[in-house]
């Protein structure tokens, strides 16, 4: 049993804070060793390392985890970390807060299978994250935005608008402080303005196992062409159609028997399961993105 003298230390305590770095550099020597002696002099206690080298590109990716005292300096952290790590290995890094609550913007066009999906789990706290709004085109799944408590905006899109459309998503993105976008099939092509303003934050699920029966219909041919699996994808969006960085993707396989419908029907599952692992990877900080390609962590 706590007692109240323990309680009251306890509270006293300094709170600690938990930084995710992800780095990657020309492969040399020393590179983690002279990052860990960096962290451990700032006070830090390293709880993940993981690293990797691209053997045919001497590329070396770094992930760790470190909790410091939530009284050091950020400022200065970055920094140090900068002029005594970064610069001398030609390094690019990223440095995130892993505790800090990340702002998802969620784009919906007439399928509901995942917003359902994605608005369950963060219902159940699964993710560390908050949703300040649902935007669509169409009006159709305001109801199920409305079930969980959160905003639901229509933004019609046709061709004589399409400009206008945008100008209002990017001042929906803005004001509510919006920091990556899920596309939960979300049927518009994203224009090049929203994607440069979050480069590598803007993820899609794709229907099918892509590069493969990429197109309107991905089900239909692949049961056309008598395939023996299907799939989903999951990546980053560019300003190349459907060619971003791929996180995650899934197969299930199928027969002869299995119609059309089947096929849509275990096609929609697994792009529920592919697009959630995917957004748990990017908010656990677990990707890497180098030449369009994705390193992802464990």
């Amino acid at each position: 049993m706590v007692g109240f003298d323990d309680l009251t230390l306890f509270l006293r305590k300094p709170h600690s804070m938990k930084l995710s770095i992800l780095i990657h550099c020309p492969d040399k020597k020393g590179i983690i060793s002279e990052t860990t002696n960096f962290l451990h002099k700032a006070g830090g206690n390293i709880v993940y390392l993981d690293q990797f080298v691209d053997r045919e590109r001497d590329i070396f990716f770094m992930r760790i985890e470190v909790v410091l005292e939530e009284s050091f300096s950020k400022t200065s952290f970055k920094e140090k970390f900068e002029q005594e790590i970064a610069i001398p290995h030609k390094m690019s890094y990223d440095i995130h807060d892993s505790l800090k609550k990340v702002r998802m913007g969620v784009f919906v066009s007439k399928y509901n299978h995942c917003l359902y999906d994605i608005l369950a789990r963060y219902q159940a706290g699964d993710w560390n994250v908050e949703i300040p709004f649902v935007v669509s085109n169409h009006p159709d799944l305001e109801a199920i935005a409305q079930q969980f408590n959160i905003p639901y905006f229509h933004v019609p899109i046709a061709k004589d608008n399409k400009r206008q459309a945008e100008k209002i998503q990017l001042q929906l993105l803005k004001e509510f402080e919006i920091d990556f976008i899920v596309l939960a099939r979300y049927m518009q092509i994203i224009s090049s303005e929203i994607i440069q303003a979050y480069p590598n934050k803007i993820i899609n699920i794709h229907h099918s196992f892509l590069p493969a029966f990429a197109g309107a219909k991905p089900y239909h041919a692949a049961y056309d062409r008598g395939v023996k699996i299907i799939g989903a994808t999951s990546h980053y969006v560019t300003e190349e159609l459907d060619a971003g960085p791929i996180i995650e993707q899934d197969v299930t396989f199928v027969s002869h028997v299995h119609s059309v419908h089947d096929f849509i029907l275990k096609g929609r599952d697994l792009e529920k399961i592919v697009l959630s692992k995917a957004i748990t990877k990017h908010l656990d900080r677990k990707t890497i993105i180098y030449n369009n390609k994705t390193v992802i962590f464990s």
